[in-house]
């Protein structure tokens, strides 16, 4: 098969260009040919990218030294053979100097087809060295900009450990210093590296080891001496025919990540806390329910003597204190729903101040400044509570050697004036709560972030950075804000603004007066498993005058409910109940034969408040309740 061959021959004899086209057919090829004798027919012949040049070398108005000479300067990478009748030796290196690939002498025009067939091969050869040295060029670029970019501080050495290869990141990792890693003297930096890690031994016995077994693939966690986590990996790494040639290091900070898992064990540890006090506050409050209606009932007889109503006002104040630590159970496993009410904040503070006098250390002074006059606001008890402990507990900490705890109460009525000069703030009428010690402060560039969630200070196993973010959270849950100031060595002051109720509903709070009457002659359908308490609250509802149908379970209320719904009012029922019939699914299924009923719920976990459609006060009671607060609900849902 002929080669196709497009060739530009410059030569001012016919028969000379014939005889050459002659002898590139005969050694096999299909030449395509252009005859030129002058230099601008020349640079206009080139302009075509020929794929070769055969030039004569003297011609009445062109040489083909000028035409070799013009080929150079145009950058053109053609081959040209300069063909005359007489060429010496200095002309020939004239010509190759100028750019010449090859030279023949007319009387042996015979090797032309091969010398023309090793021209265009070492173009050919050329120009694929060249493409497989830019495709190189172009792989290493891409690969260093690649390792450059990673995510990882990367290593690469040869079998004997001297290294050939590290990036930018692995430099800023280990924070080595210009002058070391200029150093060609790898023991420097390895030395360096070894001192920044917290067991340095062990580091080295690991490199060690590695390049004792060159094939094996590791990777461990390692922890620099500034608290840095790196996750270490390394491998071999091969030539081609798969001769081992050295090793591959990969270090990634993996810090962060790593506090984020711990922030999810101890996630995974609140959550389980949380299902475990959900478990033990309901049936605790059961039984803080039966104590406390049984209470009601003998307070509800009025014929008890003055001491024994004071011993059965002691035994309730009891029973509230305890429902008080549940509360504070479930906020500390995130399990309580908030339960807000009217709240006089200066009993609250006052009762929560004397338990923290039993749990704070012996060498912590605590002081309380109070208002004369209660002070409303509408608030979570159990979150006061706890708003008070983690600030208490938080002012400990800072006073190891002890102190003074000092929390006050007091009114606060901001203009716009007054607003605008506190941060957060807007103006109204609030309460005000200010815990303060004088401990050791907070830096100032501490106190810009105590309120994140995780952030301590406090030595690790000694604090989990939530208390803070909690108290910070309940605040604005209680539409309020919080203003810190501290300095170090001089003790903190957290001062809590908490919206005040009008002195109107102050008033009509304190008095606590009861409207319209309690009894009722109303058929209530009640539902609860706790035998004690269930006893309780039928003859507590019999005495106010209501008919009262009992059951223990769901599907035994669904049997009383289908033989007498006609004549059923209310249901009262525990919203947690054995067999395959909640509270909730009884009185949803009742409700849809029954629009008209009547629903209160009562259980002894709050954190089924959560779900839709409960809402306390109005058609749900968390155990233990009194019995005036669930005659009130009773009749208030019967009157609708």
């Amino acid at each position: 098969m002929l080669i196709p061959l497009n060739l530009l021959i410059v030569e001012d004899s016919a028969d000379d260009a014939a005889l050459m086209l002659h002898e590139l057919k005969h050694a096999g090829f299909a030449p395509i040919s252009r005859r030129v004798q002058t230099e601008p027919d020349f640079l206009d012949a080139m302009a075509n990218l020929p794929d070769i040049i055969l030039s004569d070398y003297s011609m009445p108005q062109f040489s083909g030294l000028r035409a070799a000479q013009l080929l150079k300067e145009s950058g053109l990478e053609i081959p040209f053979i300069l063909i005359s009748g007489t060429v010496g030796e200095d002309v020939a290196v004239e010509a190759m100097k100028r750019g010449a690939t090859d030279y023949l002498l007319k009387d042996r025009i015979g090797r032309l087809g091969p010398a023309v067939k090793n021209a265009i091969d070492q173009k050919r050869f050329r120009e694929e060295r060249r493409q497989a040295q830019d495709e190189l060029l172009w792989k290493t670029a891409f690969l260093e900009a690649l390792v450059n970019t990673s995510l990882d501080g990367v290593l690469v050495v040869d079998s004997r450990g001297q290294k050939i290869f590290q990036n930018q990141l692995f430099n800023e990792l280990w924070k080595i210093p210009p002058e070391i890693m200029a150093d060609k003297d790898d023991a420097k930096q390895l030395e360096f590296v070894r001192n920044r890690t917290k067991n340095s031994r062990e580091f080295i016995e690991k490199v060690r080891y590695l390049y004792a077994h060159p094939d094996e693939i590791s990777r461990d966690e390692i922890e620099l001496v500034d608290g840095t986590i790196i996750d270490r990996y390394s491998a071999p790494v091969r030539d081609k025919d798969g001769v081992h040639f050295g090793r591959i290091w990969r270090f990634r900070d993996i810090t962060e990540q790593t506090k984020l898992e711990e922030q999810l064990r101890h996630a995974q540890k609140m959550e389980a806390i949380g299902q475990l006090a959900g478990g033990v506050a309901h049936d605790f409050n059961n039984i803080l329910a039966v104590i406390q209606m049984q209470i009601s009932l003998l307070q509800f007889e009025g014929s008890l003597s003055p001491q024994q109503t004071d011993f059965a006002q002691k035994i309730e104040n009891t029973v509230e204190r305890a429902a008080g630590l549940t509360r504070q159970l479930l906020l500390f496993s995130r399990k309580q729903a908030m339960q807000l009410r009217e709240l006089n904040l200066v009993e609250a503070v006052a009762a929560t101040a004397n338990l923290l006098r039993r749990v704070l250390s012996a060498n912590v002074k605590i002081d309380l400044k109070t208002p004369d006059e209660p002070l409303f606001i509408y608030a979570d008890p159990g979150m006061i509570d706890q708003i008070l402990m983690n600030l208490a507990v938080n002012a400990r900490d800072a006073m190891p050697k002890g102190g003074q705890l000092l929390i006050e109460i007091a009114g606060a009525d901001l203009d716009t004036e007054a607003a605008a000069r506190m941060p957060n703030a807007r103006a109204g009428s609030f309460a005000c709560l200010t815990v303060s010690d004088n401990g050791c402060g907070i830096s100032e560039s501490n106190l810009k972030r105590i309120f994140e969630p995780f952030f301590t200070t406090k030595s690790p196993g000694k604090g989990t950075g939530l208390g803070l973010a909690t108290v910070f959270g309940i605040v604005q849950q209680h539409q309020g804000w919080i203003n810190v100031a501290s300095e170090v060595n001089g003790g903190t002051a957290f001062s809590l603004y908490l919206p005040r109720l009008p002195e109107m509903t102050q008033k009509a709070i304190a008095q606590k007066k009861m409207t319209g009457s309690l009894y009722g002659s109303e058929t209530i359908l009640l539902v609860e498993d706790e035998d004690i308490l269930r006893a309780a609250l039928q003859k507590t509802l019999t005495r106010l005058g209501y008919q009262v149908l009992e059951a223990t379970t769901g599907d035994e209320a669904l049997n009383l409910w289908n033989q007498q719904r006609n004549q059923i009012h209310l249901l009262l029922t525990d919203l947690v109940m054995p067999g395959s019939m909640n509270g909730w699914n009884l009185g949803q299924q009742f409700l849809s034969e029954n629009p008209n009923l009547k629903i209160v719920y009562i259980s002894g976990n709050s954190n089924l408040l959560k779900d839709g459609g409960l809402e306390e006060g109005v058609n749900f009671l968390s155990k233990p309740f009194e019995l005036m607060a669930l005659a009130r609900l009773i009749r208030r849902q019967l009157d609708k």
